[in-house]
């Protein structure tokens, strides 16, 4: 693979924020080097991005949080600018391994865990392993449900039944034409014109490293993992606060399923939005964290 200095640099820049990087450990050969983005002052608070995106995902919201707390936006195993590592798994267990180097190789205590989508989920599994440094839970539209992107529309069905399957998948998980993948992820917003197209096209620069092509395809080959992690939701003793956008992927048996399995969360139904709160919403995100920052 290329080495770092080869990699393309991401095109879009977070105002207030730096990039790190944290190394493999020891003995651990199927990890890679995790990239993060670092921004303002005050309590931890950790954002754990969506399925095919990267720390850049938080954009909007980053700068609104910052006066309250020290952001760390995490690019997990093999997406965004994290190390992209032959052989690696991408299932639930994978990803949350991730999230928890950040946490301990970092020594964050008393952190706020916010994800969206996949990252809701990795929340919640975090604090149920790591409850000594884990104050609170801000999950966003959880990933927890079958179908989940391919309720997007027609075309994203389409192309995610291409990318899992057998011989065609990883040809079809290397071609991302930009019109197809703005579709898809117009797919999961209330309002379109949230999709900026810089951003697109920072996925797309994204999605033409040398090896990504087995990453996405080896993210979406997981997703049942990610359904099945919601049998560790009940092991959460932190506070939790479920956040979901009217018109997400998620349907309401889905949303009533994770009230019923975590009866003393907090829950906030976002009016006209969709799967992407952080694009479209991020004012309703940082008035609910600056509200107990």
């Amino acid at each position: 693979m290329p080495s770092p200095s080869q990699d393309p640099r991401p095109t879009i820049h977070v105002p207030g924020t730096t990039s790190h990087t944290i190394t493999p450990r020891a003995g651990h050969g199927r990890e890679g080097t995790l990239r993060y983005l670092k921004a303002g002052s005050g309590a931890p608070l950790v954002l754990l991005h969506t399925v095919r995106t990267q720390a850049e995902h938080f954009r909007l919201l980053i700068p609104l949080i910052a006066d309250r707390y020290t952001v760390y936006a995490l690019d997990l195993p093999g997406m965004g600018y994290s190390e992209i590592v032959p052989g690696a798994s991408y299932d639930e267990h994978a990803m949350r391994t991730g999230v928890e180097r950040l946490l301990t190789e970092l020594d964050l205590h008393d952190v706020t865990l916010v994800g969206e989508s996949m990252g809701a989920v990795l929340a919640l599994t975090t604090a149920a392993d790591l409850p000594e440094r884990v104050r609170r839970v801000v999950a966003v539209n959880t990933y927890d449900f079958p179908g989940g992107i391919a309720r997007s529309g027609l075309l994203a069905r389409v192309v995610i039944s291409g990318v899992l399957t057998p011989g065609v998948g990883p040809v079809i998980a290397g071609v991302e034409p930009k019109p197809a993948l703005r579709t898809i992820l117009q797919g999961g917003l209330g309002d379109k014109s949230a999709l900026r197209e810089d951003y697109v096209d920072e996925l797309l620069q994204v999605g033409r490293r040398p090896g990504y092509p087995t990453v996405a395809r080896g993210v979406y080959q997981a997703l049942p993992s990610l359904i099945a992690a919601r049998s560790r939701y009940p092991e959460v003793k932190t506070p939790i606060h479920l956040v979901y956008g009217e018109k997400d992927w998620s349907r309401p048996s889905d949303r009533e399923a994770n009230k019923q399995l975590l009866p003393a969360a907090d829950f906030t139904q976002v009016p006209k939005a969709g799967h992407f709160i952080a694009l479209e919403r991020p004012d309703v995100l940082a008035d609910l964290l600056n509200a107990v920052a």
